[in-house]
């Protein structure tokens, strides 16, 4: 049995595993960094310990946490995501400390931490994935040259290490590979401390699915139903949805059925995901494992009715999964909308500072998964996630209606976010009829721009000077 789990973590997140141990009357230890003080996850856990004063030493010393964790009596670290949460090190020395990481095993995030690894792990099991090389950073410039024109342009430089969006670089000629590879080693080693780097063909346009997957110790996997999550904005998920929309139910089956294979293939235990990009002739090709709860876990938990925070408790006690694949049925569809503070007139630059007002959407089918209260002040040191929206409905068409009239109620003064934005995407036709793919933001971002009403921008003349710079800005950043 746990007693009592220490959350290593900070924000939404840590709030979301403090409900789960009171649900399960496990006691809750938060931790934070002094500019964390006044967060939500302080106020709410059973008790909360300062771990440093800068703003991001404190959530990254993986020693120090053990140490308060020790200390305190907690059995076991939860690492939410983000921060050490998909750190081997950090779960090891959990391990080796005698506490129970709530997690897969050390060794499953070190060979999934590693995309190369990762892939050749697939390609050994039989599992479909991107053509590509393994990594680049012995090789000359005229062999990765030679690369990429055997794999075809247009080709994708990814980091080993990588993760949310970052060290990545799309090439599309053989002109551009150059500098696109030492920025790509430039960025994978600033993020991650890691500059190896591979190539992959770009599958183009794709969509984004991915597999939930829930395993215990013991060798028992199942997946939970998929997610599409292509309404990204540079390689940055904004809203995710499940069971994908526009996908046939034998190719459901068969990506599931792959993606617990997955899994299996490296004896996969807790909570994870498998991701998928599929193209316009329904092939799909294995992209990477997420080995954590992931931001957007809240649709699967709508249409599934399993909660997997607590599952994922769970399964680290030594529970068996009691649950096989024919018991997830899903019902309806789930929406997540996922409110930052950003100012969409500015590039999506965060836009920190004290909320005034705090007024979440509220009514049947309607959640919200936030930190953020009435004059809570937004720090400008971590991610700019105010709050998750989450909208579930009995069919598509409703689904998206019911989103459109939450964003619509959700109010938060004082800062800036992309609320209205994301009521824009809501209202676009190609959106409502389900038919995107990872193209589809940037694509559409003049036409989302221009049907972006924000009411802190002032006046018509404001917002139309405001529209003709965000959209050259935004025409210059992706060369159209």
């Amino acid at each position: 049995m746990i007693h009592k789990i220490l959350i290593a973590n900070r924000g939404e997140i840590a709030v979301r595993v403090v409900r789960a141990c009171r649900d399960l009357h496990i006691q809750s230890v938060a931790i934070y960094t002094k500019p964390d003080a006044g967060c939500l996850h302080v106020k709410v856990a059973d008790e909360a310990h300062m771990i440093g004063e800068d703003p991001l030493k404190g959530y990254l010393d993986a020693a120090s946490i053990v140490k308060v964790a020790k200390e305190c009596g907690a059995d076991a670290i939860h690492p939410g995501y983000g921060f050490l949460s998909e750190n081997y090190e950090f779960a090891k020395l959990v391990e080796d400390s005698g506490l129970i990481f709530i997690g897969p095993k050390s060794d499953v995030i070190r060979k999934m931490g590693d995309k190369n690894i990762a892939r050749y792990l697939m390609k050994q099991n039989g599992i479909p994935i991107v053509p590509g090389t393994e990594k680049l950073n012995d090789e000359p410039m005229s062999k990765i040259k030679d690369y990429a024109k055997k794999i075809g342009y247009p080709v994708i430089l990814k980091a080993s290490g990588g993760g949310g969006g970052r060290g990545i670089r799309k090439v599309y000629d053989e002109s551009e590979l150059e500098d696109a590879y030492n920025s790509c080693k430039r960025e994978a080693k600033a993020y991650f401390n890691n500059d190896e780097v591979f190539m992959e063909k770009l599958v183009v346009n794709p969509r984004h699915i991915e597999f939930q997957i829930l395993g215990d110790n013991y060798g028992n996997i199942i997946h939970l139903c998929e997610r599409d999550c292509s309404i990204q904005r540079r390689h940055q998920k904004i809203i995710e949805i499940a069971p994908c929309p526009s996908i046939s139910e034998n190719l459901r089956k068969i990506m599931g059925v792959t993606a617990v294979a997955a899994a299996k293939a490296v004896g996969y235990s807790n909570v994870g995901t498998i991701e998928f990009l599929l193209d316009d002739d329904n092939k799909f090709y294995f992209m990477e494992m997420n080995t954590r709860i992931q931001v957007e876990h809240g649709v699967t938990e709508e249409i599934t009715g399993v909660d997997l925070v607590v599952r994922q408790i769970r399964t680290a006690a030594g529970e068996i999964l009691e649950l096989e694949q024919s018991d997830i049925k899903p019902q309806g569809y789930a929406i997540e909308a996922r409110i930052t503070a950003e100012n969409v007139w500015q590039n999506f630059i965060p836009a920190p500072g004290k909320i005034t007002g705090y007024y979440p959407a509220l009514g049947p089918s309607v959640r919200v998964d936030s930190h953020a209260y009435k004059d809570y002040e937004i720090p400008p040191y971590y991610d700019s996630l105010v709050a998750k929206l989450i909208v579930k409905a009995t069919d598509y068409d409703l689904m998206v209606n019911k989103l459109e009239r939450a964003l619509e109620e959700f109010t938060i003064e004082g800062v800036k976010t992309i609320i209205p934005f994301l009521l824009s995407i809501s209202k676009s036709r190609e959106f409502r009829r389900g038919f995107f793919d990872t193209s589809y933001v940037e694509k559409n971002m003049e036409a989302i721009l221009a049907n972006t009403h924000d009411s802190q921008k002032g006046d018509e003349k404001e917002l139309e000077a405001a529209l003709k710079e965000a959209i050259n800005r935004h025409k210059k950043i992706y060369n159209v």
